[in-house]
């Protein structure tokens, strides 16, 4: 058995793969229902981030098998740390690092303990998250206060009105108009399975999903495609409250 043959036998043995990786020239995941994936989505925005990312640390949150915290490591970032709930992705995200030569960090985490990490980033990557947590505007509150020191790049999966409606700052309680646009900020509630995962909990149209980042204390700097966002921390708005204190 020649060592090609041996790196295609641990990859399979890894698998099942939802990152589409190149390990060595060889494919994890060819066969992917989205194609090339992630690598075709990360053309569309790849340039909104620094080519060059030396002196910068950076947290990749849900990093699945590793694929954006290696292109982090590609393009010089100082410290790369990736988190994830799931074991099996981390096992592959630590043999994709390992095969690489890349020094990334790898911790077992929800996106509810990253306070536990004690310190912020200057680049936090929070991409296809949201919408599998059952308490998602938590999450947004708990990056805010605890890790992102300066830009989040977010993604998350949108369905609805791509338009963004103009709405007043308040409403008399019987005017039901907000709720009759459908370009208003939309939170789609699934109770059962969306594409067959039990995971996905709500799923926002694109008015939600850009004030739930306001209302978390993110200013969206770019929207390079639909669905992702590069943004700014800034002050929370005063009339939300702070999240829990990490025990």
């Amino acid at each position: 058995m020649d060592g090609r043959d041996d790196l295609s036998r641990q990859i399979e043995a890894l698998g099942p793969w939802f990152h589409n990786l190149r390990i060595n020239g060889i494919q994890t995941a060819p066969d992917h229902f989205l194609g090339d994936y992630p690598s075709f989505k990360w053309q569309g925005f790849r340039h909104v981030l620094p080519e060059d990312l030396s002196g910068q640390s950076v947290l990749d949150i849900g990093c699945n098998a590793g694929f954006y915290a290696l292109e982090m490591a590609r393009r010089g970032a100082a410290e790369v740390v990736a988190v994830d709930s799931d074991p099996h992705y981390l096992r592959q995200a630590r043999f994709a690092a390992e095969q690489a030569g890349a020094e990334i960090t790898f911790h077992q985490m929800s996106v509810y303990d990253v306070g536990r990490l004690g310190r912020r980033f200057d680049l936090v990557i929070f991409m296809g998250v949201l919408y599998h947590l059952r308490h998602p505007l938590l999450a947004l509150d708990l990056l805010h206060e605890h890790v992102v020191g300066d830009q989040m790049l977010f993604q998350c999966m949108q369905r609805g009105a791509q338009d963004v409606a103009t709405l007043e700052e308040d409403y008399d309680f019987n005017d039901d108009t907000p709720f009759r646009k459908e370009a208003a900020p939309r939170l789609h509630f699934i109770e059962h399975r969306f594409a067959g995962d039990p995971t996905n909990w709500f799923v926002p149209n694109r008015a939600a999903t850009e004030a739930m980042l306001r209302s978390s204390g993110f200013a969206i700097e770019a929207h390079p495609e639909p669905e992702v966002y590069l943004c700014r921390r800034t002050d929370r708005p005063a009339a939300t409250d702070p999240p829990p204190p990490i025990a």
